[in-house]
């Protein structure tokens, strides 16, 4: 399915959109009823838990997931969505159809029913979005060893880095210091995966918490 974009202009902020994808995955027929249970937006990108249930009294056909005790099943749908000239429109897709964005949190792939299959799509789908979610977080002043040398725009390399920011337009944005030159590069998320914290900041700081996290260490 291609985009669908509103010409009427009546999304305008995150409760709008939150409000429509509500509506959108909020539907009924004589068979069947969908409700929304959980909604998050990264990035722009919207994650949403639907659920499924029988409203006929005939058990639901499903080959991707395990039904619930209930009879129902929750499954995870993605929402691409932006703004095209001040109108919103989205793209949305199922977990089974094989998304390639995969930020859902991990508290709403908690809401999600089991899967058969644990060659299918919706079973990748899941795994892609816990591997982002297991990417460390590090504080200001973090020292860390990446898990592979990264190439920079001027073909040098640099593998330890320690966490820091720069102020631009009165907002503080995130960077890391290069150990070897003191530079500041700019890292994504995905770079800091498989990454190792070589020493805390608080370590740093202060000799006590030092000496306390590497008795932890032990």
């Amino acid at each position: 399915m291609g985009w669908l974009i509103y010409n009427d202009r009546r999304i305008k902020c995150y409760a709008d959109e939150k409000a429509e994808i509500t509506r959108l995955c909020t539907s009924e027929t004589d068979a069947r009823k969908w409700t929304l249970v959980k909604a998050c937006k990264v990035g722009t990108t919207w994650y949403a838990a639907v659920r499924t249930e029988s409203l006929d009294g005939k058990p639901l056909e499903q080959s991707t997931f395990v039904l619930d005790a209930d009879g129902s099943y929750t499954f995870g749908a993605v929402f691409l969505t932006r703004y095209d000239d001040g109108c919103w429109g989205y793209k949305d897709m199922d977990e089974g159809q094989g998304p390639c964005e995969s930020k859902a949190p991990l508290s709403l792939l908690a809401l999600l029913s089991e899967i058969k299959d644990p060659d299918s799509y919706a079973h990748d789908w899941r795994k892609r979005c816990r591997d982002w979610a297991a990417i460390p977080s590090y504080q200001e002043g973090d020292k860390i060893k990446l898990a592979a040398p990264v190439t920079l725009t001027d073909g040098s390399t640099c593998q330890i880095v320690t966490a820091t920011h720069y102020r631009r337009s009165g907002q503080q944005r995130r960077c890391y210091r290069i150990a070897e030159t003191g530079g500041l590069v700019r890292l994504s998320k995905a770079s800091l995966a498989g990454s190792e914290l070589l020493e805390r900041a608080q370590t740093a700081a202060s000799p006590v918490l030092a000496e306390f996290f590497a008795l932890q260490g032990r």
